[in-house]
């Protein structure tokens, strides 16, 4: 269970930790303020991170919170290049499984699933910029 409140920028905000065993190979662990992901995959997000919740057209529903968090938190490691774009479909795999355990129905969880396959791709192009 996760605690987390609405924001103006991103729709909401962790107060709580969360711990998830990804089963994902990281070849340079990393730790930021918000984020953690050690050689095997255990994934720690830390309270003050800030998701956007389910993407659009999906609907927020307390089954979709947890793994949107989590979803978005692999995301962003790929963005940052933390993990490769080939751990993306199991990325999006663990989306539909953690909805599921959160009592997501199996049609709406195939859905977000098929959903995220589709047009998730370009969520993970690295977005680092580099200035003078």
């Amino acid at each position: 269970m996760i605690k987390c409140k609405q924001r103006r920028k991103y729709k909401y905000n962790l107060h709580s930790e969360l711990i998830y065993e990804t089963g994902l190979s990281v070849k340079v662990p990393i730790a930021s303020l918000f984020l953690e992901i050690n050689a095997t995959g255990r994934l720690i997000i830390k309270p003050g991170y800030a998701w956007d919740g389910p993407s659009s057209p999906a609907i927020d529903s307390k089954n979709f919170m947890q793994g949107s968090l989590i979803h978005d938190a692999l995301y962003q490691l790929m963005r940052e290049q933390v993990l490769p774009p080939s751990d993306r479909k199991r990325v999006d795999e663990i989306l539909k499984e953690v909805c599921l355990q959160d009592g997501m129905s199996a049609f709406r969880a195939w859905y977000v699933y098929q959903g995220v396959r589709f047009g998730g791709a370009k969520s993970t192009a690295p977005d680092l910029l580099s200035a003078p």
